[in-house]
């Protein structure tokens, strides 16, 4: 097996800047060395916030036309019941699981997004982190039957490396058409379930490069069922790849800093030392954060959201109060919101003029509001038409890190009312509290569980690091339940065998 000596073909060793080695040993080594003792306490803690946040998610996604679409087409495919589908009730292979778990996770567009470290990065550019690192955790965690405390180490770690490939990556990467997510979420996963596995550092090594060059997602799809479909592969991927990986299938190992590899190939290149001895020096997770989501839709949207809801409110505006409404902010959020008359509420996630129109006549802008009978309501129409957004030169000035709106609101009387939001609720300067990450999660999960799984549920994350087994977590969250749940419960080990065994 070739070893993983971060070396490129023609023989030449590649170095970090800080660690001496390959870019990817150290990012392989890092995932492989590190304990779950060694993990900062404040980090356990956001991470259980941010696991509740993505099971919620997946519960309220899993009943969404796309999300049905899937589970429709994997559970015709069959194969062995290794996994349970959350919100659905039915158990498959592990890799297909976080393939439907990932769609539902981002089908309502409702989960976490990773911030930045500077102020030159394109916002856009990152991830939407969690989703495919707990959707392949959670479909491997249950086939081998794993603690908690070692799901939440994967996932953590998996979060770590995907936040700092993608925080490295070249911003061309984002605004010449590839979703993040979908390309840097896969390689997460991947050394999220190399570490359930308990892989050595050549065997993550090839799993990571099989993964590389599994990745793959355009952002112009964008408002439809496929961007969700992104962050389903991603997690698929990873779970695939770690599988190939375990059963002795060879990659290059040096696929991040390779002349033909990840950096290079997906964006002309990175910057070396945004992960180069940074791996968990903090934590992405403490420094710059990441934000949980307040509203289903895109998070360039977010900040205005805020701030419209707050005008209208302490304004106590009326839609007929209102000649225009001018949204301006930085020159990659119209890259991203791409429909200014959505028709669906798919392309309502991705529109200025449709959040501020739902925001002036509803004050809401929850799960409720983003359907396809709401975007095509004539009074939200005619509100819409109503709605510009613009690049504003101050806020273009002060660069892409956050992304920053200013509303004006002309009323009909000749009034101006005017406001700026830097960052919206859920975002690290104006976090949530345990109590509100709840509460979304129980708005979320009451389209599928009943109040007494709900509850449960919250309590099993709330307690998950002394969960012998995460299986009774993922019980309750797919809707296993009576004869099924006990028959699957008292399997044997041997009985649902993982294809790449975990060792310990």
């Amino acid at each position: 097996m070739p070893a993983c000596a971060g070396m490129t073909e023609t023989g030449q060793r590649v170095h970090c800047k800080e660690s001496g080695m390959g870019l990817t040993e150290e990012v392989v080594n890092f995932v492989y060395r590190t304990r779950y003792k060694e993990v900062p306490p404040e980090v356990i803690r956001a991470a259980q916030g941010f696991v509740l946040d993505g099971l919620g998610v997946m519960l309220a996604g899993s009943t969404e036309k796309g999300s049905r679409i899937i589970q429709s087409y994997i559970r015709r495919l069959g194969g062995r019941e290794e996994a349970g589908v959350i919100g659905a009730g039915f158990m498959v292979p592990a890799a297909r699981a976080a393939l439907a778990n990932g769609v539902a996770g981002h089908a309502m567009d409702y989960d976490d997004t990773q911030l930045s470290t500077s102020k030159e990065a394109v916002y856009g550019l990152l991830t939407h982190p969690t989703v495919p690192v707990l959707a392949a955790v959670l479909a491997v965690g249950e086939a081998c039957k794993v603690s908690g405390q070692d799901m939440l180490l994967a996932y953590i770690l998996g979060v770590e490396v995907e936040c700092r490939i993608a925080d490295a990556m070249n911003p061309r990467h984002y605004q010449s058409g590839f979703h993040s997510t979908a390309t840097m979420g896969g390689l997460g996963a991947v050394v999220a379930v190399g570490k359930l596995l308990n892989m050595k550092p050549e065997v993550l090594a090839r799993a990571l490069g099989i993964s590389a060059s599994m990745s793959s997602g355009l952002r112009e799809n964008f408002g439809t069922m496929t961007k969700p479909l992104h962050a389903g592969r991603a997690a698929e991927n990873g779970v695939t790849a770690a599988q190939l990986a375990a059963q002795g299938f060879t990659s290059a190992t040096n696929i991040l800093e390779a002349k033909r590899g990840f950096y290079s190939a997906m964006g002309g290149g990175y910057d070396e030392g945004k992960i180069a001895g940074r791996l968990g020096r903090p934590y992405f997770m403490q420094e710059p954060g990441i934000s949980i989501k307040p509203y289903p839709s895109g998070s360039l949207s977010h900040p205005a959201q805020d701030l419209i809801l707050d005008m209208v409110k302490q304004n106590d505006l009326h839609a007929e109060d209102i000649d225009s409404i001018e949204v301006g902010t930085n020159s990659n959020v119209p890259n991203a919101l791409i429909y200014p008359m959505p028709k669906t509420s798919l392309e309502g996630k991705f529109s200025i003029p449709f959040c501020m129109a739902i925001g002036v006549l509803e004050r809401k802008a929850g799960i409720a509001q983003f359907t396809d009978r709401k975007v095509r309501d004539p009074r939200v129409v005619e509100m819409m038409r109503r709605v510009t957004l613009v690049v504003d030169p101050e806020l273009e000035a002060l660069g892409y890190d956050q992304v920053r709106s200013r509303i004006r609101v002309r009323l009909k009387d000749g009034r101006t009312i005017e406001g700026r939001a830097d960052v919206a609720r859920g975002h690290p300067q104006k976090p949530m509290s345990w109590a509100e990450i709840g509460e979304k999660f129980r708005d979320c999960a009451r389209l599928v569980l009943s109040r007494k799984d709900t509850e449960a549920a919250v309590e099993l994350v709330a307690n998950i690091e002394r969960a012998r087994s995460v299986f009774p977590l993922i019980r309750v969250l797919s809707g296993r339940s009576g004869e099924a749940a006990k028959k699957a419960a008292t399997k044997k080990p041997g009985s649902r065998k993982w294809s790449g065994t975990r060792k310990r």
